[in-house]
């Protein structure tokens, strides 16, 4: 399965400290979390909160364990906030990535988010406006054009409680988007989530994935987050989702790596699992999803 010149396994570095709660794993500091990336056979991490400013620092870091910086995270406000406001930001941070010879940037739109805070994420979900989806495609296609120039591919990450989070929603924005300059980054649990069939999703849309969030659900635990009502980060906190190859489970990661197979998909493959460290040992989590990936894909 896969030829093994064309899949990068790696991990994001969320496991070990939570972007959006850094008091989450806030012992564990950079270079351990590098370290522990390393030592669990992963090839390569994107790069997090507890990552320097120093741009060369970063590259010095991972090259000296041998790992490759494969993308990032990017808050995005295209729908509500000037163009020219977003595409600033965006410039530095794809210079910075073009800096440590990166491959994707992940964007996602924040416009009205329910996982940033302590609403419920299965609340009313945010919605946009006609002029506001426009604003949204536009400014996905200029920056994804940016992007490209710098050999960087645009990811757009669809997510839990965003404006982008149904499969209709979805579909919308990669139909009205260039194919050349918007990809997809695609999350199995955020899917799932979702109601979507990652599988029949992949089968969609293949030519438009840039790179995979490989994150799985404890389905007993989100049937309590979703009757208590969790907001993202109480389920963060409770400890809802895991890795593959955790063993207990919801998402069926053999029939996605089939169809990911099938489809010929080349890129990264990122475990992301957004664990609750104080309860999830990163480094023994790291270590029994890479396990499970060296068996399942020979890679």
């Amino acid at each position: 399965m896969f030829e093994h010149n064309k899949i990068f396994i790696g991990i994001s570095p969320i496991n070990w400290t939570n972007d959006d709660m850094p008091f989450l794993g806030s012992t564990n500091n950079f270079e351990q979390i590098l370290s522990e990336i390393a030592l669990t056979g992963y090839s390569g991490t994107e790069i997090g909160i507890t990552f320097p400013q120093n741009i060369d620092k970063i590259h010095y870091h991972a090259a000296l364990r041998n790992l490759k910086i494969a993308g990032k995270w990017f808050n995005a406000y295209l729908a509500t906030m000037p163009y020219a406001q977003i595409e600033q930001q965006f410039k530095a941070e794809i210079m910075q990535l073009q800096a440590v010879n990166a491959s994707y940037i992940n964007v996602c739109e924040m416009s009205y988010n329910l996982f940033r805070g302590d609403n419920s994420m299965f609340g009313e979900k945010p919605a946009l406006s006609e002029k506001q989806w426009q604003n949204l495609c536009t400014g996905l296609n200029k920056l994804g054009k940016l992007a490209h120039k710098h050999n960087i591919k645009l990811c757009y990450h669809h997510h839990i409680g965003t404006v982008v989070q149904t499969e209709e929603e979805i579909s919308f924005l990669l139909n009205h988007t260039e194919e050349r300059y918007v990809h997809l980054c695609l999350d199995t649990a955020d899917l799932t989530l979702a109601n979507i069939d990652p599988v029949q999703f992949i089968l969609k849309y293949d030519k438009r994935i840039g790179n995979v969030h490989l994150k799985d659900i404890y389905s007993e635990k989100m049937i309590e987050a979703q009757k208590n009502n969790y907001s993202f980060r109480q389920a963060i906190r409770h400890n809802c989702f895991t890795v593959p190859g955790d063993g207990n489970g919801y998402v069926n990661f053999q029939k996605i790596f089939q169809a990911l197979n099938d489809t010929a998909y080349s890129g990264w493959l990122i475990v992301e699992a957004e664990q609750n460290p104080e309860i999830a040992n990163p480094f023994e989590y790291a270590l029994k999803a890479r396990y499970y990936l060296s068996a399942m894909l020979d890679l």
